[in-house]
């Protein structure tokens, strides 16, 4: 029973970071900033970030007591290789979200909207850590198969 509930909090974690991630890449267009896109990225950005700590903790969880145990998990190359992407994907949300961030700080400063090409370069490295995702899950399923 654990595993399974494990694994299914896993999964909704894995579906909120989709979900979460692809609401701020839509939300991400020069034609469509405004001051409430600002403060829904924002907004977003934190459930996105919500959604990663899910992840993680549900997935620490599997491995500590899951029906595999730890020793399980570290001995599979395709392991390592999971949680590298993991690590990327993370690596690469952060500067969306700092720059997110200042967005909001000099909108509530001087009312001042992001350039173009700011828009344009947050919207590119959310896409960019939204694919190296679906890369992780392919892993995973082939490690679940014995590989």
């Amino acid at each position: 029973m654990t595993e399974s509930v494990l694994a299914s909090l896993h999964i909704v974690a894995i579906l909120g970071l989709v979900v979460f991630a692809s609401s701020q890449a839509a939300l991400c267009r020069v034609e469509w900033m405004n001051a409430a896109v600002v403060h829904r990225l924002r907004r977003l950005d934190g459930i996105f970030w919500g959604a990663w700590l899910l992840l993680l903790l549900t997935g620490a969880a599997r491995v500590l007591w899951g029906i595999k145990g730890w020793q399980w998990y570290v001995g599979q190359p395709l392991f390592h290789v999971k949680m590298m992407l993991i690590v990327v994907a993370m690596a690469l949300a952060l500067r969306p979200s700092v720059t997110m961030r200042r967005w909001a700080h000099t909108l509530a400063a001087n009312g001042t909207l992001p350039t173009a090409q700011a828009i344009h370069s947050v919207r590119r490295t959310i896409m960019l850590h939204t694919h190296v995702l679906p890369v992780a899950a392919v892993v995973a399923v082939f490690w679940a198969r014995g590989w």
